[in-house]
């Protein structure tokens, strides 16, 4: 199904906006990392003994840069976003692959954020190569806004799996114990953007007219709360 104004070139469904607004689940809306300045993430899961990668760490690895769209499920979209940082296959090769007890039978991975938020990805979609983790965006250091200190950039995955403030990152074998931050229908395995895997259960052209009339009230509800966040951490 297609609406009056949906624009073609993009992927089904979706909507472009010029602008990047920060946005989220409600629940998140007033959530703020604790070190937006600090990378610091722990590694843990099937790993020999958990541990933890700072920014000293990501100096072992090439930074890189990359252009690429962004496209929230709820049915809007960016394009033409610059982002820094670096390939999740990189870091999985240079800095984790050796610390796994069987690195073979990893088969999923959890992203922990610093705001509590938390999703979970097969690997090899997080070893597609233009997978990041990137610290920078449209030339600047990532904001608390868009993820800061580092966050997943995915662009063939729906923007709620592009998790920011990444603070812990989990390598296993089974999802047992996971379970999503939003209700479980709407937490897609792989929510390719592609093939319109906006969750489970109901078919993606039905969730863009269950999520698209809370859009604008999101985006200010976020901007609003950014706001307060902003006036309560001016330096002295």
């Amino acid at each position: 199904m297609k609406s009056d104004n949906e624009d073609c070139s993009l992927p089904p469904g979706q909507q472009l906006r010029t602008d990047f607004p920060r946005f989220g689940l409600p629940q998140f809306v007033n959530r703020f990392p604790d070190t937006p300045d600090e990378i610091n993430i722990r590694i843990h899961g099937d790993v020999s003994e958990p541990f933890y990668l700072d920014s000293t760490a990501f100096e072992r690895l090439n930074k890189v840069q990359q252009i690429s769209d962004f496209h929230c499920v709820t049915t809007w979209s960016c394009r033409g976003l610059q982002w820094g940082g670096y390939l999740f296959s990189d870091f999985f090769n240079t800095l984790i692959a050796d610390q796994l007890i069987e690195a073979a039978s990893v088969k999923y991975v959890v992203i922990r954020c610093q705001d509590g938020y938390r999703v979970c990805f097969y690997l090899s979609d997080l070893m597609a190569d233009n997978v990041l983790l990137a610290n920078s965006l449209n030339g600047e250091p990532l904001t608390v806004a868009h993820g800061a200190p580092i966050r997943l950039v995915a662009p063939a995955l729906y923007g709620y799996k592009n998790a920011r403030h990444v603070s812990g990152v989990e390598f296993v074998q089974e999802l047992s114990g996971y379970k999503p931050v939003a209700l479980k229908f709407m937490e897609h395995p792989r929510a390719r953007v592609a093939y319109e895997e906006r969750g489970k259960v109901l078919p993606g052209w039905i969730l863009r007219y269950l999520y698209r009339p809370f859009v604008r009230y999101t985006i200010r509800k976020y901007s609003a709360a950014y706001n307060r966040y902003q006036a309560q951490n001016l330096p002295d």
